[in-house]
């Protein structure tokens, strides 16, 4: 721990006795995992590729450094200033979202990454923690009833972001974003008809994303009969059968030589072939730990905005990471996401880095009236 006294009026002692020093502890441990996994994932994935043995480490262990340095300097920012951050952020990223399908380059039939000099940056990955935090604004702002027609634009934005993703197309995504949304909107007040009727609209909508995209039509279809080509999910769960209770070891894993997506979207295998049992569920619960934290610490918040922005943030945070085990374990449709701080992958690194910045700061402990 570090040695600053209470008294310590520096930013960085007001900082340390402010901050929920048990969330930030158990996002260092899922980082720790990350190294772990990505260590004992990659060499085999590099080897195909004509890489170095340790190329995807070297280039994960410097994604993190500026990851760590993101998510402390964004812990530093009053409420105020992380509204006006998550918004200005937004307004340079919509539009990076909004071009992706007309200049990013497609990946296995979607396209949702810009090229850049050295870096593939993927907008959405960007835009769910700061939509989540501005659509907290526009619901607080409604709420307040000032005169300006924040829900109206609330809608309009949400409606271009699932339009976005939809064209790129990331059914996953848009879900994702959609349960932010709403998960807020309830919150803010939206009556039960009103979820009533959200629901239908997302259960009408599924239906019409069915027969609208093939690759969704297949990946449910291969999930509701178990045929078809389900070949990395068959891998993950011999990969949990082989690691039992204790494991195998770490980096003694053979499942993850042959499944392609292994330091990634099935990056939850390889920990449960290599860690076992035990260990998965300590992952899991660090998880747990940090949503049901951070609900923990809103009990006796009173602002609204923090509320709603910290409420969209956890529900991010808890249903990516959901997604990813439960597919891993063949218990939903496979979906190429990420598990947070722990899959190897810049923009979502990233991302979810500012993601926890942001929730870090609004989850200090702060004192006196608040500017918000």
């Amino acid at each position: 721990m570090i040695a600053l006294a209470r008294s310590d009026k520096s930013i960085l002692g007001r900082w340390w006795w402010t901050i929920d020093r048990w969330t930030l502890l158990a996002l260092l441990s899922l980082m720790g995992f990350g190294i772990l996994l990505i260590q004992a994932a990659t060499p085999a994935v590099a080897a195909k590729h004509g890489l170095d043995n340790f190329y995807y480490v070297e280039r994960h262990l410097v994604m993190l450094v500026p990851a760590i340095t993101m998510i402390f300097g964004i812990s530093l920012m009053p409420p105020r200033i992380v509204r006006w951050f998550a918004l200005g952020m937004l307004v340079i990223f919509l539009p990076l979202l909004a071009i992706t399908p007309i200049i990013g380059h497609e990946v296995k039939g979607a396209v949702r990454w810009i090229q850049l000099p050295g870096l593939n940056i993927q907008p959405s990955e960007f835009v769910k923690p700061l939509f989540a935090v501005t659509a907290a604004w526009l619901f607080t702002r409604q709420c307040e009833r000032k005169g300006f027609p924040a829900l109206s634009v609330n809608v309009a934005l949400y409606i271009f972001i699932a339009a976005c993703l939809i064209s790129q197309p990331d059914i996953g995504m848009t879900v994702l974003v959609s349960a932010i949304w709403l998960g807020q909107f309830f919150l803010a007040g939206l009556p039960l008809i009103g979820v009533g009727l959200c629901l239908l609209g997302g259960i009408a909508s599924l239906f019409a994303v069915y027969y609208t995209f093939p690759h969704f039509a297949s990946r449910m279809d291969r999930f509701l009969s178990h045929n078809g080509d389900t070949y990395q999910v068959d891998r993950a769960l011999d990969a949990f059968m082989n690691g039992g209770l204790m494991g195998t070891g770490p980096g003694a894993g053979t499942v993850k030589m042959t499944i392609p997506d292994a330091h990634a979207d099935f990056v939850f295998a390889v920990a449960g072939e290599e860690l076992g049992l035990i260990w998965c569920l300590i992952i899991v619960a660090l998880f747990a730990f940090i949503v049901l934290r951070g609900f923990w610490r809103l009990q006796h918040e009173g602002n609204l905005f923090i509320v709603l922005a910290v409420s969209g943030l956890l529900i991010e945070f808890g249903l990516q990471a959901l997604i990813n085990m439960a597919s891993a374990l063949r218990l939903m449709p496979a979906k190429g996401m990420t598990l947070p701080f722990i899959s190897y992958g810049g923009s979502s690194l990233w991302a979810l880095a500012l993601g926890m910045g942001m929730l870090l700061a609004l989850t200090r402990r702060r004192y006196g009236r608040m500017e918000v």
